[in-house]
């Protein structure tokens, strides 16, 4: 699990420029659903391990601001609508690893397919003989 976890750090922070534009068109196709299975799926149970807290309702309301006779109304600061999308960039990021180390790991398959090179031939009677010699002289030497 520690090798995957690692493989995918590497993955996310690589600057490849195939990988990025994989990520690009899958994350555009998958955007919606994962969307949807951040928001329907996995947030209601966090939510609701939490204290029923709803994620998308999360935020910090800065006071209104009053200038002589105009009003600002009160400004609001959504950090739970950030908490889903950064869920969402994970999740999307996630299934781009998955899909770029299966292609990866089809096309290491297909390189091990091809036919291996042939094994150099076995020394003839003449080279043997020479290497014995060779061998018997670097003992007299030692």
């Amino acid at each position: 699990m520690k090798n995957f976890i690692n493989e995918f750090r590497e993955f996310a922070v690589k600057g490849n420029a195939v990988d990025m534009a994989v990520g690009v068109i899958v994350g555009g196709a998958f955007g919606k659903i994962v969307t949807s299975i951040v928001n329907d799926i996995i947030m209601p149970p966090i939510g609701w391990l939490i204290g029923g807290v709803n994620f998308s309702d999360l935020k910090v309301t800065l006071p209104a601001v009053s200038f002589g006779a105009e009003t600002l109304p009160p400004a609001t600061i959504n950090y739970g609508n950030f908490i889903q999308t950064i869920i969402n960039f994970v999740i999307i990021a996630l299934c781009v690893f998955l899909l770029v180390k299966g292609l990866n790991t089809l096309m290491r398959k297909k390189a091990e397919e091809k036919p291996a090179q042939p094994a150099p031939p076995a020394p003839s009677a003449e080279e043997r003989l020479l290497t014995e010699i060779r061998d018997l002289l670097k003992d007299r030497q030692a």
